[in-house]
C-alpha cells in the first residue's frame, strides 16, 4: 500500500539531494510546500527553473552571475590588480558582507582532494594561473578554508605562484573575536600563534 502519494515522495527524494537535508527534514519541507497555496508552489518551481536559465559563471572570476562580467568585476572603483581566491561563491558573499575588501575575486569551485578524484584540472586553478600570467595582478590573497583540503589547495597555489612577480598572502587564522584564549582548542591556538602579526 502506497502511504505517501508518489508526487510527494518524488519531491522528498529530490529535496534529500540537497546538502544537509535528510529524509526527515525533506519530508517536513515537502509537507510545508504542500500546505501552501498552489500559487506559492508554482512560484517556487518557477524560481528553480529561472535559476539555471538566468545564472551563468562570470568569465573573469567564475562566480555565479546574471551578467558577464559580474557586477564586482565590472565595478571600475575596485582594485583589479588584487585577487582574493576563494573556494566557492558563498565564500565570496561572506567576504563581501564585511565591506572591507575592494579587490576582485577568483572562485575555484572546490578544493584539491585526490582521494575524491579532484585535482588541479577539476577546479579553476588553470584559469587563476592564466590571470596572474597576464601581468596585471600585483597580489593574490589565498582565502581557502583552514581544513585539510583547504590547506592542501593553499599550499598548491603557493607553490604554483611563488616564482611569479606577485605578492602572495593568506587569510589569518586563529582566535575568534571575543573568545577567551583558555577555551581555544590547541590547533586553533597553534594557528593563531603561527599567524601572529606585529602589535600596533
Amino acid at each position: 500500500m502506497q502511504v505517501i502519494p508518489p508526487a510527494l515522495e518524488k519531491l522528498i527524494e529530490n529535496l534529500t539531494l540537497l546538502p544537509g537535508i535528510g529524509k526527515k527534514t525533506a519530508t517536513r519541507l515537502a509537507m510545508n510546500i504542500l500546505r501552501r497555496p498552489p500559487s506559492q508552489a508554482r512560484e517556487l518551481a518557477r524560481s528553480l527553473v529561472d535559476l539555471h536559465d538566468s545564472i551563468q559563471l562570470c568569465s573573469c572570476c567564475f562566480t555565479f552571475s546574471e551578467s558577464d562580467p559580474c557586477d564586482i568585476c565590472a565595478e571600475p572603483r575596485r582594485h583589479a590588480d588584487i585577487i582574493c581566491v576563494v573556494e566557492q561563491s558563498a565564500d565570496l558573499l561572506a567576504i563581501e558582507k564585511t565591506a572591507t575588501f575592494r579587490g576582485h575575486y577568483h572562485v575555484l569551485h572546490g578544493v584539491l582532494s585526490p582521494m575524491d578524484g579532484i585535482g588541479p584540472d577539476e577546479i579553476k586553478i588553470r584559469e587563476l594561473l592564466a590571470r596572474v600570467a597576464n601581468g596585471t595582478i600585483s597580489e593574490v590573497i589565498i582565502a581557502t578554508s583552514s581544513t585539510v583540503p583547504g590547506e592542501a589547495t593553499a599550499n598548491y597555489l603557493t607553490d604554483s605562484l611563488k616564482d611569479r612577480p606577485v605578492k602572495l598572502t593568506r587569510l589569518a587564522c586563529g582566535i575568534p573575536m571575543g573568545m577567551d584564549i583558555k577555551y581555544a582548542d590547541k590547533y586553533t591556538l597553534a594557528k593563531a600563534i603561527e599567524s601572529r602579526s606585529t602589535a600596533l
